[in-house]
Order: C-alpha cells, then sequence, then structure tokens
C-alpha cells in the first residue's frame, strides 16, 4: 500500500466514525471491485432498487452490477420515454427498499453536502427510500463544510454542466457564477448532518478519484 493510500485509510477511519455519531454506517473499500460487492451485498434478493445521477456509481462498476441482477426490482429512469413517464419514476423511488447516490461532498466530521437541480436526488436522500447507499470516492473528502462548499460550486458542479450540455456561466468559464439561469443545477443545496433513522444511510468510501 502506497503513501497516500494509507493516508486515506486514516482519513476514512475518522470520517466513519465521525459519520456513526450521526447515526449514518460508514464502509472504506480499497478497491472499486470491492464497493460493488459491498454496496450489492446490502440490497436484499426481491428488493426494488433505482438511483440518482452518479458518474462514480457508472465508474466502479455498480451500474452493470445492478443491471446484471435478476432478483432486483429495478426503476430506470433512462428507459422513459417521455418527461411524465420520468417524473412517475421518480415518485416511485421514494417507495423503493435502496436508493444509490454519490455525495458531492464530505466533511471529516461526517457531514454530507449536496446541491441538486431537480431535487430527486436530496429529495430521496431526505425522505421515503428505505435504505440509501452512497458512494463515494476520497476525492469527495473534505475538511470541512466551507471546503465542501467551495468543492461542490468549483469542482463538482461545472463539470457536471459540461457534461449535460447546461448553458450556464461555469460551464463557461469552469468556475461558479452563482447563477439563477433556467439552466441552473445548483438550485437546491442540502447539509445532511445525522439521520434520524439510524444506518438508514450507509456511505461507502472508496479509495482513489471517483465522479466528479
Amino acid at each position: 500500500m502506497g503513501i497516500l493510500e494509507q493516508h486515506h485509510e486514516l482519513v476514512a477511519k475518522q470520517v466513519i466514525q465521525n459519520l456513526a455519531k450521526r447515526h449514518m454506517q460508514g464502509f472504506y473499500c480499497k478497491t472499486a471491485e470491492e464497493a460493488v460487492e459491498l454496496a450489492s451485498s446490502l440490497m436484499k434478493e426481491g428488493s426494488s432498487v433505482s438511483w440518482g445521477g452518479t458518474m462514480t456509481m457508472k465508474e466502479i462498476g455498480l451500474l452493470d452490477a445492478i443491471k446484471s441482477r435478476k432478483d432486483l426490482q429495478v426503476l430506470d429512469r433512462s428507459t422513459a420515454k417521455t418527461q411524465e413517464e420520468v417524473d412517475a419514476v421518480y415518485r416511485q423511488v421514494f417507495s423503493a427498499d435502496n436508493f444509490i447516490m454519490s455525495t458531492n461532498a464530505i466533511t471529516l466530521d461526517g457531514e454530507l453536502l449536496n446541491i441538486d437541480g431537480t431535487g430527486n436526488r436530496v429529495a430521496a436522500l431526505i425522505f421515503g427510500p428505505k435504505q440509501v447507499i452512497v458512494i463515494a470516492g476520497m476525492n469527495k473528502v473534505c475538511k470541512d463544510l466551507d471546503e465542501a462548499m467551495a468543492r461542490v460550486r468549483n469542482i463538482a458542479s461545472p463539470p457536471n454542466c459540461i457534461r449535460l450540455d447546461k448553458k450556464t456561466p461555469c460551464a463557461v468559464t469552469g468556475v461558479c457564477g452563482d447563477c439563477l439561469g433556467d439552466d441552473c443545477i445548483c438550485n437546491q443545496i442540502v447539509t445532511t448532518r445525522n439521520s434520524r433513522d439510524p444506518e438508514r444511510i450507509k456511505v461507502i468510501l472508496v479509495e482513489g478519484s471517483w465522479g466528479y
């Protein structure tokens, strides 16, 4: 194990301890394959699953793993043909057994920070699905909420706007313009500082840099 990985493991232990005091369960995986195996094991046979917009999930191979399982009821909005069908899936998600997402940032003290455009992702994080599985690379760990906000505004959101072909200032300049336009993806800012339902939220930290 390299020095950087050793450091990340120490940091992950601190984050996991602080997640526990906030009634969230934390894990640290040294490889993407380990993270996929763990996340898959948390979803019971016959249960339903959906996910928010997450590049991390795709990059580590979890999306493919879920779609290959025949024992899960998959709620996939990408198969919807109209906005009405997409909205219907959004609402179905609130009754799902499992919801998978990443987090835009997580602090050393165990707080999650997320910015959302439509709001379906953070809404499901807050309420609805019986279990929320958060997958996050160690690149998402920040010192505190101020650093987390700076990361979300200037590191996470601009690439997402470019990926989604949004007409926002950050898609042109690369830095947050604090915009309020129609294409803004920073409409909802949510800090999760505690889980009312113990261990409903499970956070899997994955070694390496994943997602934005």
